[in-house]
């Protein structure tokens, strides 16, 4: 969908000049398969929406510093609440499943070069997940409460979620694209406390 909608939002080079684009897709597009939401797309379908996003002749024409954030994670627990309530039998995104698209996100970012923030990891560690432990999030292990407390429905933040997408946004910049921190970023405007009234 956000491919066939880029013409409508992405200005024109004489309109503006983008220096910075953040690609932040795929809790949709995670969707089980068998989803009643329709919103599923393939894995590979997802990598190639993403590189042709980011290849698209609108985008490319500002020439604009990439960073693509992962997928973050689910809480099945809610989801299953949440879905229920709108009258699915099932859960419609499994933690698993979900854990591939964050994967297929950093790969692309890997193969055209963009800085990967990995929203998925972030959100992962701080549940205390290690590689090769089984998955929080999934109905196969007791509930989360980190991903509890991030997940308001077991996919959309809650304010804390927010905070995590910040911090991780702000500390790659700062640690990657250190001339886009905003403290490198030069004011258009005087300060209001130097502003003549």
């Amino acid at each position: 969908m956000a491919l066939k909608v880029l013409p409508d939002f992405m200005p024109s080079e004489k309109q503006a000049s983008i220096h910075m684009m953040v690609v932040f897709f795929g809790a949709n597009d995670a969707c089980l398969p068998t989803s009643p939401t329709g919103q599923h797309i393939p894995l590979e379908k997802f990598k190639q929406n993403l590189k042709e996003m980011i290849g698209h002749e609108m985008v490319k024409a500002h020439r604009p510093t990439i960073i693509l954030v992962t997928t973050p994670p689910v809480d099945e627990y809610a989801l299953e609440a949440t879905d229920t309530s709108k009258g699915s039998t099932g859960v419609t995104r499994t933690a698993e499943h979900t854990k591939k698209y964050a994967d297929a996100c950093r790969e692309v970012g890997s193969e055209i070069g963009a800085t990967v923030v990995d929203l998925w990891t972030a959100i992962m560690a701080r549940a205390g997940w290690q590689t090769g432990d089984a998955l929080p999030g999934s109905k196969s292990v007791p509930r989360n409460l980190v991903l509890r407390d991030v997940l308001r429905d077991g996919l959309h933040f809650t304010p804390k979620g927010y905070e995590v997408l910040y911090e991780e946004l702000m500390g790659t910049i700062q640690s990657c694209l250190p001339e886009y921190s905003p403290q490198a970023i030069p004011n258009r405007f005087a300060y209001y406390k130097d502003a003549s009234m």
